[in-house]
């Protein structure tokens, strides 16, 4: 299976920040089928990279005490999506520019790569990756790895523009009226990520944030073994013009999303 190429702007990333790593090492093994290498605690603070059939798809870490502020008390788990730049530097300035908010300036993982964290213009934390040896994604759109990207956002439009100028996305929309408002990056066979007005879907209180869709064989398997191992169901299997799709809490409270491409009858 070559590798996917991955272009500037789109997603490159997607790391678990967590409150118990072995345990979650212990679903997603269960779930997805994955393998782990630790790397050096001095040096990387015990980064875990997770790899489908040997191909590297995901990282896990543990949640640090020091990440908390007073406005954030408690840290959820959570998964983070990492956007590809080629000069970190620039792209944090187009980002201030374009009304981003700066949680992380960029830093250098050594032999790695450059990182920093952000909000877009509506809220939604998010991270850039510039690569100077880990390169992202060896694998995707295959059972056990990243399927879909999306932004769940109040502010369509805000953001819709953020994306442009910041990390100019070439946006296509997909749909425009009010009860499905919808745009990718990129068009077609080539899209890599989507941009949804949630303003009538995401709960009160909740915030903007960027989802994962994970590529699995039967959606219906997948929630049966997840809530098996403790997971929470938030949106039970549905079929969409996508494929059949399922929201799921894994049992140390992070969201994500699985779609089995094509019916379940197929």
């Amino acid at each position: 299976m070559p590798k996917p190429e991955l272009i500037a702007g789109a997603p490159c990333w997607t790391d678990l920040m967590t409150s118990d790593v072995e345990k979650a090492k212990d679903f997603y093994t269960a779930l997805f089928g994955w393998t782990y290498e630790t790397a050096d605690q001095e040096t990387y603070g015990g980064y875990v990279t997770a790899f489908k059939d040997g191909a590297q798809v995901a990282g896990l870490m543990a949640k640090m005490d020091d990440q908390a502020t007073p406005d954030q008390p408690t840290i959820p788990d959570a998964w983070t999506v990492y956007l590809k730049s080629d000069d970190i530097r620039e792209t944090a300035e187009k980002i201030q520019s374009a009304g981003g908010q700066t949680f992380v300036e960029p830093m250098e993982v050594p032999e790695q790569g450059h990182m920093a964290m952000y909000a877009d213009a509506g809220g939604a934390a998010f991270g850039v990756w510039q690569s100077t040896g880990h390169a992202g994604f060896e694998n995707l759109a295959e059972p056990g790895t990243p399927a879909w990207f999306e932004i769940h956002t109040r502010d369509f439009a805000p953001t819709l523009k953020f994306y442009q100028e910041a990390l100019g996305w070439k946006t296509f929309t997909t749909s425009d009226t009010p009860e499905f408002r919808y745009a990718t990056l990129g068009e077609g066979e080539n899209q890599r990520a989507g941009i949804f007005d949630a303003t009538g879907d995401l709960p009160d209180g909740a915030p903007a944030h960027w989802t994962v869709y994970w590529d699995v064989a039967s959606t219906d398997e997948t929630v049966a073994t997840a809530t098996a191992l403790g997971a929470t169901v938030l949106i039970p299997a549905v079929d969409t013009p996508y494929g059949r799709m399922a929201v799921l809490v894994d049992p140390m409270g992070a969201p994500f999303r699985v779609i089995q491409h094509g019916s379940a009858d197929a």
